[in-house]
């Protein structure tokens, strides 16, 4: 009688546990953002949304060439963000704008300010401005522009877009 107890009380504490780690990974699920429509309508929502950037799948400009992009992946917060409708300021595309500066340490120039700039385009383009600016004097010391599309699950491109459920 004993033993049984002790088998049924062990085989509830093993549905319990199964139970609460679905219900903990559902609840921090992370979903895929795969439009500037779901990102938008997140960002609404009060959000937060993650971008991943596969700079190797990008289009990388600098200094007027195109060039071959680096097998880099970065990533950030869209915040803070602004969203910019349809020809408000002349631009013939809705888009969503956001920047993060972040002071790093490079092995040529020592410190520098890492400044990205995401323009997210309405039409599922992504432009993404990379620039080095020295601390003091903010001259830039690199300055980077990709190119890419946002990645909706089923073509290759390298913006991935997520959000928390």
């Amino acid at each position: 009688m004993y033993d049984c107890v002790i088998i049924l009380f062990m085989a509830f504490r093993i549905q319990l546990t199964l139970l609460l780690t679905t219900l903990v990974s559902v609840a921090f699920a992370q979903q895929q953002l795969t439009s500037f429509t779901e990102v938008l309508d997140n960002l609404k929502a009060g959000k937060a949304v993650n971008v991943v950037l596969h700079y190797g799948k990008c289009t990388l400009v600098s200094e007027g060439d195109t060039l071959k992009s680096p097998a880099a992946i970065g990533g950030m917060p869209l915040m803070p963000y602004e969203y910019f409708p349809a020809k408000l300021f002349g631009n013939p595309l809705a888009f969503i704008a956001c920047s993060e500066t972040v002071l790093i340490s490079h092995r040529k120039y020592r410190y520098v300010n890492n400044y990205v700039k995401l323009k997210i385009l309405e039409n599922n383009q992504v432009e993404i401005t990379a620039r080095y600016l020295l601390p003091k004097s903010l001259k830039v010391v690199m300055d980077e522009t990709f190119y890419g599309k946002i990645n909706d699950g089923k073509n290759n491109e390298g913006i991935y877009f997520y959000s928390n459920n």
